[in-house]
């Protein structure tokens, strides 16, 4: 059975039967004294649980708790998110903390899955989410221009890097740097400005300062693996440090991408869609459906867009380091990410204090978006 069909289940609205379930045999509600209120998927609640803050993790590796963590294990043991919910109209089923009003999604890998996934959810009667803040957490792969591996980067633009016209490279033109260019234009040289087509969204740029500032001075774990792998990028000083936060934009494509020509190209592309307002750190592939779902939700007001907050730790560097081939270092990355366990850590430590900040004060932070 899925590690995700295992645990506590809940579909009650304000009170949850807490069962649990056996190995290999999946969880039945007990009966409540507020059956009348029970909330199944997809049907009129009159009830539903508040949530104050959603986090929103992609995978998980094996099973929920016990074994190597994925992005959502951490928070579901360290934040005590047991009871389970049922999600047949999702990738993961989710998980929930009635005391600190969390709860955590896993939304699958790509932008299809998670936009789908958060859809879901934000339409879903059995949550309150109108006063909900969304925490995307997340691995990465980092800018060794910008970042190590373990530091973890908030982000402001979100830019969309399947939307586009492309050749092969052994075909572009002598005077094209790539075969890679936007939708609508007559190359990858042309001045136009973006086109308006839903490749880059921007995000509260005041939450954004105001999680950075509220995090830029925490220690990240570091570890001799990591310092050995990052110390092979001579010439790359910020790819040289240990852990760190900082601020930088993430680009998402379907595509896992790596090398320096690939680099560059990720970071022209950024800037080119931001009209070099925002720098090219992080590279993933889910956040512009995920914001995508959000925007929609925040139309019909089921929840507040600008309450949405995107934060990625570097597991591997988006190119190898100098005297290194992309082919064989993308290959090696392949069999495990150098900066997985670190940016985890990495993650968990930067998400919860601002996890932690918004619930202590929720009196305020849920009436007033952090300025």
């Amino acid at each position: 059975m899925p590690s995700f069909l295992r645990g506590t289940i809940c579909t009650l609205s304000l009170s949850c039967a807490l069962v649990p379930a056996s190995h290999g045999i999946a969880a039945t509600p007990a009966t409540s004294a507020t059956e009348g209120t029970a909330c199944a998927p997809a049907k009129p609640c009159a009830a539903p649980l508040p949530v104050r803050v959603v986090i929103v993790t992609m995978f998980e590796i094996g099973e929920d708790s016990g074994d190597a963590a994925g992005e959502f294990q951490l928070w579901k043991e360290r934040r005590h998110l047991d009871t389970r919910i049922p999600f047949p109209h999702g990738y993961h089923d989710l998980y929930y903390n009635p005391d600190s009003q969390i709860l955590a999604m896993v939304t699958g890998v790509g932008t299809a899955r998670s936009a789908t996934a958060t859809m879901a959810v934000g339409l879903d009667p059995r949550f309150d989410l109108s006063k909900a803040y969304w925490l995307v957490a997340g691995i990465a792969g980092i800018d060794p221009q910008d970042a190590s591996i373990g530091s973890a980067a908030w982000a402001r633009y979100l830019v969309d890097g399947d939307l586009a016209h492309e050749i092969d490279a052994r075909e572009i033109p002598a005077d094209w740097k790539s075969g890679y260019f936007p939708l609508d234009r007559k190359g990858p040289n042309d001045p136009a400005p973006p086109p308006k087509n839903g490749a880059m969204f921007e995000l509260n740029g005041a939450l954004r300062e105001w999680a950075y500032r509220l995090t830029k001075d925490i220690s990240l774990p570091d570890d001799p693996a990591i310092r050995a792998e990052r110390m092979r990028y001579s010439g790359f000083p910020n790819a040289q440090r240990p852990p760190f936060v900082l601020k930088g934009e993430q680009l998402s494509a379907m595509t896992f991408w790596h090398g320096k020509l690939m680099n560059q190209w990720a970071n022209d592309w950024v800037r080119y869609w931001t009209q070099g307002q925002g720098d090219f750190v992080t590279s993933a592939m889910e956040e512009t459906g995920t914001y995508q779902a959000i925007d929609y939700l925040d139309r019909i007001h089921r929840v507040d867009k600008n309450r949405f907050m995107v934060l990625r730790a570097g597991s591997n560097y988006s190119m190898p380091p100098p005297g290194h081939k992309a082919a064989d270092y993308l290959l090696r990355e392949n069999e495990g990410y150098s900066g997985m366990t670190a940016a985890l850590e990495s993650l968990y430590l930067v998400g919860s204090k601002v996890v932690d900040e918004l619930i202590d004060h929720w009196d305020h932070y849920g009436e007033t978006v952090p300025q």
